[in-house]
């Protein structure tokens, strides 16, 4: 039975709102290593690790961009699934090589695992869900 139009719309409101708010997290994780590289708290870089900071200052700028495009897809009032499914695998991406990380190097610190979190278990469910509307 289908739903009634009513529910599609408040689920898909719900949805937008939840994408927006947890879009916050690689916006300003993103934000704080392109501004802090090397020397974000928790990293335990050499004032000389020149090559380190640029690799973290690149790739904080594109989890800055993800978050940026993430609330793009709930900015105008349609959704862009679309949009939103390829940015929630190319997350899922990352929390695999993360994953990796942990099986090669050992567990790291707690934002790293809420990271790891977010990557394999709150976007997949975001992504379930998207399926849905």
């Amino acid at each position: 039975m289908p739903r009634p139009d009513s529910a599609v719309s408040r689920e898909r409101s719900v949805f937008r709102l939840a994408v927006f708010v947890l879009a916050f997290v690689p916006v300003s994780a993103g934000l704080a290593g392109a501004l802090l590289g090397a020397g974000l708290p928790g990293l335990e870089a050499s004032a000389g690790a020149v090559n380190l900071d640029s690799h973290m200052r690149y790739l904080s700028g594109l989890l800055l961009g993800i978050g940026l495009a993430f609330w793009s897809t709930v900015a105008r009032p349609a959704i862009r699934l679309d949009r939103f499914r390829l940015l929630a695998v190319i997350v899922i991406i990352g929390g695999v090589a993360r994953l990796l990380s942990v099986l090669l190097a050992g567990w790291p610190a707690a934002p790293h695992v809420a990271a790891l979190a977010m990557e394999l278990a709150v976007t997949p469910a975001l992504l379930a869900w998207s399926m849905r509307l």
